[in-house]
Formats: C-alpha cells, structure tokens, sequence
C-alpha cells in the first residue's frame, strides 16, 4: 500500500485557501495539471454562492490550458497570475485590470521563487507520470518551473497521469542551480548531453495527496500556412543560406530555436525540405508539430526542449516509437532550456514572431498598441539577447492593411535594437548588424516594410529632426492614434501629413 493517500480532485481542492499562493505544473498546456484545477473552480463556485472570498494568485511554467486560465477567470479565482499566458478569456480580465499579471523572462522565474521574491508557494499542483515511497516524482510532457515547485511547496498535490507513457523518463535531464554565489557551471557542451537525473526528489512528508487520472494534454492543431507566412519561411530560408554561404554560419549548422505557431511551423518545414540546409540539431523551449515530422525525416538529427507542445496523435506517434524518439529527445527545467550561458556558447540561431518593429530595430512582442497585452514576452529575450542569430518576424501588415507592422516608433518595446540582428516578413530580409541607426531605418523601410506604408515612413524619416536616433515626437505615433481612434494606421490626416511633406521636400 502506496505511504500516499489516494484522494478526489474535490478533496485535493480543499487544500487550497483563500488567498494562497499556488504552483501549476507545465509549459504551455503540456504537463499541466487536469483534474484538479477543475475542482478548484467548482470549489470557487459554491464558496462564492455564499458570499465569500475565495481568490488565489498563481504562478506556472509558461501558459496553461485555456480550459484552466479561462474557467479561473470567469469565476474570479486568479487575482495575481505570472509568468505568461495565452487564454483569451484571462487575457481579458487583465486588460480589464481585474488580474495582476506579471510579465516576467521565463529563464529567471526559478531564481526568483528561490530567492523568495514572491510569497511562499503554499500548495504545488503537479501532473507525473509515477511516484515512487521515497519521494521521486518522474514529471510528464511539460517540465517548466516544477522542479523548483516541488522543492519549495509547503503541500504537494501530484496528479499521477496514466496517459503518458512512463518510458518519458528516459528523456528527462532534471537539474536544479543552486543560488549564486555558489552555483556550479552547467556542463552540457552539445543539445543532447544530459548532466542530471531523471525525476525530481522530494521530501515525502510534504506530499498530501496523489490524484489519479487518464487525460490528454489539451493542445490543439494549427491551420495550415499561408502565402503569407510562407513567404516568411522562404526569406528565413534565403537569409540562413546566406549565412551559410559566407561562413558566418559553419558548414555543421548551429542549433535551432523556434517558437510556436503557423509562422514558425512554416519555417521549420521549409528549412527541413532544403537540401542545401545540413541536418541540424534543435535547443529551444517548445518541441512544436512540425519538428517531429522532420525527426522522423532525418533532417533533426534531435532536440533539446522544455515541452512537448504536439497534437495528442502527434504525441502518440512518440509514445508508440521510443525506441527511436527517445535517443532525440532530451526534457529540461526551463531556468536550462532558456539559460542565457547555454544560449550564448552554443550558438544558437533564435527565431521568434514579434507584434512590431521600429525604424530603428526595436521590437513589441507583448502589447498591442502599447497597451492591451496579448501573451506576454515569454522566452523570446532569454533567446533573441543571447543567441548567435536573434531573428524577428511577422507579416508586414495584418488586418488586411489596416495595422503595419512596420512604425515609426514601437508602441512598447520589449527588445531594444542593440539585440534584434534580423528584421525579416514576406517583404523581405532587413540585415540590421552593423549598420548605424539611419541606415537601419532604410533597411527596415525598403526590405520589410508593405509598399503602401513605405512613403509614409520614408516622409516620416525625412521629416524628423536631427539627432543619432531621428523622431519627430509630434507626429510618432500618428499611425497608432489613427489606429484607435478611425480603426486603421493609414487615415486621412496621415495621408495628408505625408502628401505635405512630399510637396515640401520637393
């Protein structure tokens, strides 16, 4: 008989307390938790019915599964959430300012909770594959932020999932840093090298209950590229031939980060159809749907992840040929997978979709018009400030050209130009390295920018004062006040500005 007590996700939920601090496993809706957090919402409801408080804060890997975040929101439960999100309905509520939200790098949410700049975590909500009498709790598709979770809970609520194949073991490389000043070097020279243990151990005193459950991650397909975003891959593609070409890429390739969408799928499956592109290897954050197909290719020869962020038929497709996918695949804490000191020594070439772009090579990747957030900065700057390669991309206008992408002045800046390399949409390839501020903002205008924006910001560029960086503040963000207040960036006072300025040049 299990030292655990077996309990009901209703029981489990009864832990929790008005005002607690909570942990969630995953990263993204991979390894989350499933059974309870439902619990928890039912729990909510009945003590609301009363007219009593019940509101926690929590903290998690990256996201979770909008099913959670959501039905948080709707029924008020979340009053502070850190460190990303991606579930429309909690998106919402804190841009409605009913939720305090934290934006936070996901490389250094461990350190932070280590270092106890957040309130004791009173209760971790964690998603395993197995516990074993003496505390060792092998984790499941999503590893994130559990490790340290479960070393500085007060309670421990593991949901054993019986869906997930155990052999997940076999990939993980658990390791946890030690606070500096006495933090020892992370050894891992190559994607694959695994420097630590298969599970995290834990203090079995402090693990109060274990809920059984069979279900899948909730993660859903992505639609089909478009023209658009293939254009994106193509450019990506001609860009990293380049650099192959010339050297500054050597001939074995660097390891690949890529983010997660249509975008970065589009990308990954046009690198993996290339001939010319050597088979390489993969340090990121995410395993997203694409990757496995070119695994399966040849084509990665493997990656090295935080998440398995794949369809459950593309999950299934792992779980039924370990043999193979095992020996490629390696499962890591984030504050490893987004580590800068990795990042930088193993040269990876980073590639990540932003909101906006300055002139000047700026990047907004959190906040439309620089104010509603959309997901949040996630581990894009663990990556882009660190990597061999930082390249940004995004169409060159959305809403059918109502919005450009391309702007005067970011709205929020979340990377600053010292960092983005690469500017590149279905336009084309802005090469920003070594080139000062001024010619950057040609850069950008002529290769990224939509044609029916590139006299307005060329006028715009003309217009503005003198200075090493050139803005005219009257008029910088012309294109983001016509945005909110006539629902498009080209509106008529910015035509006219531009056909003036026009006649004053010449």
């Amino acid at each position: 008989m299990s030292r655990f007590p077996k309990i009901t996700p209703q029981e489990a939920a009864e832990f929790i307390s008005n005002g607690d601090m909570v942990a969630m496993s995953g990263f993204t809706a991979a390894g989350a938790p499933k059974a309870v957090p439902q619990a928890i919402v039912e729990r909510a409801k009945t003590i609301h019915a009363k007219g009593e408080p019940f509101k926690i804060k929590l903290i998690t890997g990256a996201s979770l599964s909008a099913s959670i975040d959501d039905s948080f929101a709707a029924e008020q439960i979340t009053q502070w959430r850190a460190p990303y999100q991606s579930a429309s309905g909690l998106r919402k509520a804190i841009n409605a300012g009913e939720i305090d939200f934290i934006d936070m790098h996901l490389s250094e949410v461990s350190q932070m909770i280590k270092f106890g700049f957040f309130e004791k975590i009173k209760v971790a909500i964690i998603e395993a594959t197995e516990v074993t009498e003496d505390g060792k709790v092998y984790l499941s598709t999503g590893i994130g932020n559990s490790p340290t979770f479960l070393k500085e809970a007060e309670k421990i609520i593991i949901e054993v999932n019986s869906y997930h194949s155990k052999r997940l073991r076999e990939m993980m490389d658990i390791v946890s840093l030690e606070k500096p000043p006495h933090r020892d070097p992370i050894t891992i020279k190559k994607p694959l090298d695994k420097i630590g243990t298969s599970y995290v151990q834990v203090d079995p005193n402090r693990i109060v209950g274990i809920v059984e459950t069979n279900a899948k991650d909730e993660i859903g397909s992505f639609g089909a590229s478009d023209a658009i975003s293939q254009g994106i891959a193509h450019n990506v593609e001609k860009f990293l031939l380049s650099e192959l070409a010339s050297g500054r890429i050597p001939s074995e390739f660097l390891p690949v980060q890529s983010g997660v969408g249509n975008i970065n799928n589009a990308v990954m499956e046009t690198l993996g159809a290339n001939q010319e592109i050597p088979k390489f290897h993969m340090f990121t954050e995410v395993l997203q749907e694409s990757v496995v197909g070119l695994m399966e290719q040849g084509k990665i020869a493997g990656v090295s992840t935080c998440s398995f962020t794949v369809t459950p038929g593309t999950l299934q497709k792992i779980y039924d040929n370990m043999d193979f996918f095992s020996p490629k695949l390696v499962l890591r804490p984030q504050e490893i997978s987004n580590n800068p000191e990795l990042i930088r020594r193993l040269g990876v070439i980073a590639l990540n979709v932003g909101l906006e772009f300055d002139i000047y090579g700026h990047a907004n990747s959190t906040h439309v018009a620089g104010t509603s957030l959309m997901n949040g900065i996630g581990g894009s700057a663990d990556f882009e400030r660190n990597a061999y390669l930082s390249v940004f991309m995004a169409p060159s206008i959305a809403k059918g050209g109502k919005i450009s992408t391309i702007v005067p002045m970011c709205s929020h800046v979340d990377h600053s130009e010292h960092s983005v390399k690469v500017i590149i949409t279905e336009q084309g390839i802005a090469d920003l390295r070594g080139l000062s501020p001024i010619e950057r903002a040609k850069a950008i205008i002529d290769n990224c920018a939509h044609p029916m924006y590139r006299d307005y910001l060329h006028a715009y560029l003309a217009r503005s004062k003198s200075g090493h960086i050139k803005h005219d503040l009257n008029t910088v963000f012309e294109l983001h006040r016509n945005l909110l207040e006539h629902g498009q960036m080209l509106y008529q006072n910015s035509l006219d500005t531009l056909v003036e300025q026009n006649k004053s040049l010449k």
